[in-house]
């Protein structure tokens, strides 16, 4: 596309600053690839409390600014960084962001002001915008917490202003994530309450941000095709399937990419050893790594299945709970897990690695080179979502040989092609039901493969290996997104 954008991202996560999940994945990857291809992009976030400004040289860029929110002023400072070359511009404003965590305290209580700071977020990226006569052809909105940005957009005066021709874009990466919070939260908006009306604005008489979002947005996206299938229909649309039903051809689905200078064992910075599709033998060196930081039996021919991953319902890791003894107790299997959350099933796997000891581990938190370890050095990847927007360790999983067991839903769906036994083709094994008894015998079926059908193993594994999902691909979808945002 010969066309070049200037693009304005606003999210409320970004890898490296602030992450709890995709999103922060996404917005640390998509701009570069944009940039990459010739746009004039750049990011704002919020200035959280825990974000190292030394180690990131973040400066003070432009103060004081003041953001009209209601019938009130509020005042900020804005931080300036660049990442991969981005021009990243950081809010402070201590009242709404100098917290412990991003959207909830350590009690995983959210923060009663959630939907004030988050409008705030949306009202100072466009005060930026005027303030620094920066005039974007779009404006970049992610979740709820951005889902603003459309409404603004559309129903205040910007004539003669920055942002007078500018379309906006909506990503929505969970919709099970809607900001929906009581209406007294609304007059803060500035949005006026001939907004607050079903279809828009208004949910059950509480404000939903991404509701109202949609309906403004020139282009709603979200990130596989498959989800944005399952989201249009009432059994997963959360309900919001009516509102993205009307949006016809201004939403679609586009796959997320991953970010192959971070995740490749050709060259990955975590890893004991690097391998590639021609060059396999450094992956048994990077198993018996895993082994050794588990304390498992380090036998290289025993099958090692990994999950890295949050202990939420719709990671679907209960259902896992439910057949982990009967998998330890009937298949010669080694199980490592990695992952926080549910503390319920901390617990479990904290007391079945006990249980089991030189045949499973389990480490309760999070650590980078630990979940790149577990990508390297396992023989497969469990998923076993209820739903799954798009999901990335599936897509890392393949790049590192190491096969992933999903649940055809939603991204795993769209980047995994199942094994046929009857061929030996395909990069891994899929389910559908939501059951323990699909998870169990899929999990069998994979193992079975592994011992009793080598040579497809071999097939599979160069075929995962072989499939790319990267972020020029992405970006050129989301190039066609913005056309159509201005269209």
């Amino acid at each position: 596309m010969d066309y070049r954008f200037k693009i304005l991202m606003v999210s409320s996560e970004m890898t490296p600053f602030a992450k709890t999940g995709g999103l922060g994945d996404v917005v640390g990857a998509l701009p570069k690839a944009l940039r990459q291809r010739g746009h004039e992009i750049c990011v704002v976030l919020p200035k959280y409390s825990f974000i190292d400004t030394q180690k990131y040289g973040i400066e003070l860029f432009h103060y004081p600014m003041g953001v009209r929110m209601g019938n009130k002023e509020e005042w900020c400072s804005v931080h300036r960084s660049f990442f991969d070359g981005v021009p990243v511009y950081f809010i402070e404003q201590n009242d709404f962001f100098y917290r412990e965590g991003l959207y909830h305290d350590k009690e995983m209580n959210d923060y009663r002001d959630n939907p004030k700071r988050f409008a705030f977020l949306c009202r100072a990226a466009l005060q930026l915008c005027l303030d620094r006569g920066f005039s974007p052809d779009i404006v970049h909105a992610n979740d709820w917490q951005t889902a603003l940005l459309p409404a603004y957009l559309k129903t205040l005066d910007w004539r003669n202003t920055v942002l007078e021709r500018s379309a906006s874009v909506l990503t929505i990466h969970n919709l099970a994530y809607q900001g929906v919070y009581s209406k007294t939260n609304y007059p803060y908006t500035g949005l006026g309450w001939e907004n607050f009306i079903p279809g828009i604005f208004e949910y059950y008489n509480a404000i939903n941000f991404l509701q109202g979002g949609i309906y403004y947005a020139d282009m709603v996206n979200t990130v596989s095709p498959t989800y944005a299938r399952e989201i249009t229909t009432p059994a997963m649309g959360n309900g919001l399937d009516r509102n993205l039903r009307a949006k016809e051809d201004r939403f679609r689905g586009i796959l997320n990419g991953v970010d192959y200078e971070v995740w490749s064992p050709e060259y990955d910075k975590y890893l004991p050893a690097h391998y590639s599709i021609d060059h396999p033998e450094g992956k048994k060196i990077c198993k018996r790594a895993l082994q050794k930081v588990f304390n498992l039996n380090p036998d290289t021919h025993v099958a090692l299945l990994g999950v890295v991953g949050r202990f939420v319902e719709q990671k679907g890791y209960h259902l896992l709970a439910e057949i982990l003894e009967e998998l330890m107790n009937t298949m010669y299997i080694q199980f490592v897990i990695l992952g926080t959350g549910d503390k319920h099933l901390e617990n479990f796997y904290r007391s079945m690695a006990y249980k089991y000891g030189d045949r499973m581990g389990a480490y309760i938190g999070f650590s980078e080179e630990l979940a790149h370890l577990i990508e390297a050095g396992s023989d497969f990847f469990i998923m076993p979502s209820m739903y799954e927007p798009c999901g990335l360790n599936q897509i890392y999983s393949l790049r590192y040989g190491t096969l992933p067991i999903v649940r055809a839903t939603g991204g795993l769906n769209d980047s995994v092609e199942n094994y046929n036994e009857y061929t030996g083709e395909g990069t891994g094994f899929k389910f559908w039901d939501f059951t323990t008894y699909a998870l169990y015998y899929t999990i069998g079926w994979a193992v079975s493969t592994y011992y009793d059908r080598p040579y497809h193993m071999k097939n599979l594994i160069r075929n995962a290996m072989s499939r790319r999902f990267s972020w020029d691909m992405s970006a050129q979808e989301y190039e066609y997104a913005y056309l159509k945002a201005l269209t």
